[in-house]
């Protein structure tokens, strides 16, 4: 396992390096200016990185990073800092290489299927670049209006739609990268299929510890025939869930299949006003259906039977545009909402079997009732993918310490019932001391492999998804500069 000691650096002359590289413009150094790069999404964690370097080529990302290993100088990439696991994180004395400058979108093959950007493009960017052709990009993470394709990468992240379509790793047929030693690779191709060891697959989700993805071939979707979103409200959590592993029973797999609970509901409401989601409902399931006409028309009026034999009190569906995008607005805004309920919230991110919703929504019920917060739940119900938002007040002393006890209570049981601590937001710094409760040591220490042996000497992304210390409880008690400040809308 690679730790890293500490180092004193003469940063006169990397500085210096960096700005023939980038120019003076392209270096950020002022300890003001670099308050905007202490943290991610996730909040909890904070440490100012020593400078800032901002890119806009493969070749410039290739020359930073043979600087930072001339100087033996850790770096992390970084794109629009909307990651929720701490993912990029700065170390002490770090270098963040930006790419949000790397914005161009560098070539669309319509006739393939396929387009290629920079890892600065914004996820949202690439669908309008498609459709007016009639293709879009499936993955839509709820920040898709500003999280970058560079980050989706790094942290394989899913949305709303990946239930039937996957997550990002289902659309990179390839990558330009730039190793952590400084050497520009191309993995994967032009076609879904190559031959050889899949490096796509590796480096999609690596989180930065394997390199940084500069060129990003994507797979792009023909948008479907007919779409059609149907709202479900219930008087009970256990009937909502029931209801989703009933449709997927039937053989039906929706485009998207959401739960939101009453917390949830409210704090929607109360800021974006949809006018659609019922108050006085318990839960909600937001099901959407894509496909032929005909395909549609059936699989809609057969999972409007399924929610009304489940105890739905009202379904109703959209096949317009304006409307759907109406009742997907209110899911997509969940987040933000809720840090309109408390000064602050602590957001985790687990799956589970959907035939254990019924229990584990039971569970963080009880947690919530054991450690006296209330927990909102609006998640990717289809695949079982849990975001329970614990709230808080972190001006109350050891609230926060308390709150990530439930957060890791949650993972725990995420992994006893089957599934993971992580369904798309990555480990980062945030879950990496909950990794031995799913991997085994054998497990860890391949993985370790892979890691050294793309970062043979650490600097890239150090102290991510893998624990040092080995528990959270020597990790909580190493951690100084640990300070929360409330989630920021994203």
């Amino acid at each position: 396992m690679l730790i890293q000691e500490k180092k004193q650096y003469n940063w006169k002359p990397i500085i210096k390096a960096f700005e023939a590289v980038v120019g003076k413009n392209g270096v950020v150094q002022r300890r003001e200016e670099l308050i905007t790069y202490e943290c991610d999404g996730l909040t909890s964690y904070r440490q100012r990185p020593a400078v800032v370097v901002l890119p806009r080529t493969t070749e410039q990302i290739a020359e930073l990073v043979k600087i930072c290993n001339k100087y033996s100088v850790t770096f992390i990439a970084r794109g629009s800092g909307t990651g929720l696991s701490g993912g990029a994180l700065p170390s002490e004395d770090s270098v963040l290489i930006v790419t949000s400058l790397m914005r161009q979108i560098l070539n669309v093959d319509l006739d393939n299927q396929r387009i290629v950007v920079q890892p600065g493009v914004i996820n949202s960017w690439v669908t309008q670049t498609v459709s007016g052709a009639g293709f879009y990009y499936a993955p839509d993470p709820s920040s898709q209006i500003i999280c970058s394709i560079g980050g989706n990468v790094a942290e394989n992240s899913g949305g709303v739609h990946c239930l039937k379509y996957g997550v990002t790793t289902n659309h990179v047929l390839g990558l330009k990268i730039v190793t952590p030693s400084g050497e520009i690779l191309d993995l994967g191709g032009q076609v879904p299929e190559m031959p050889g060891y899949d490096l796509t697959g590796v480096f999609v989700g690596s989180e930065g510890t394997l390199g940084i993805a500069t060129e990003i071939t994507l797979r792009i979707l023909k948008s479907a025939e007919s779409i059609c979103v149907l709202l479900a409200d219930f008087t009970s959590v256990e009937a909502a869930a029931a209801t989703v592993s009933d449709i997927i029973s039937a053989g039906i797999i929706p485009g998207g299949m959401e739960m939101m609970d009453n917390i949830s509901i409210n704090a929607v409401e109360d800021v974006v006003a949809t006018n659609c989601y019922p108050r006085d409902a318990t839960a909600i399931l937001l099901v959407e259906i894509d496909g032929l006409d005909v395909e549609v028309e059936v699989n809609k009026q057969r999972v409007a039977e399924i929610c009304k034999k489940n105890g739905a009190r009202n379904v109703t569906s959209a096949s317009d545009l304006e409307t759907r995008l109406k009742l997907w607005k209110g899911r997509k805004a969940a987040f933000a909402a809720a840090g309109h309920l408390s000064p602050d919230y602590y957001v985790q991110d687990g799956v589970i079997p959907r035939t254990q919703l019924t229990y584990v929504l039971q569970e963080i019920e009880a947690l919530s009732q054991k450690f006296g917060y209330k927990i909102a739940n609006v998640f990717h119900a289809g695949d079982g993918n849990l975001h329970p938002l614990i709230l808080f007040d972190n001006a109350v002393p050891g609230a926060l310490e308390k709150v990530e006890e439930v957060g890791g209570e949650i993972l725990k049981l995420c992994v006893k019932v089957g599934g993971s601590i992580s369904g798309e937001h990555g480990i980062g710094a945030d879950k990496k001391c909950y990794m031995p409760d799913m991997f085994s040591p054998a497990d860890l220490e391949s993985m370790q492999w892979i890691r050294q042996v793309f970062n043979p000497q650490g600097l890239a992304n150090p102290d991510k998804i893998f624990p040092t210390p080995r528990t959270c409880g020597e990790a909580a008690n190493a951690v100084s500069m640990k300070q929360f400040a409330g989630v920021e809308q994203f």
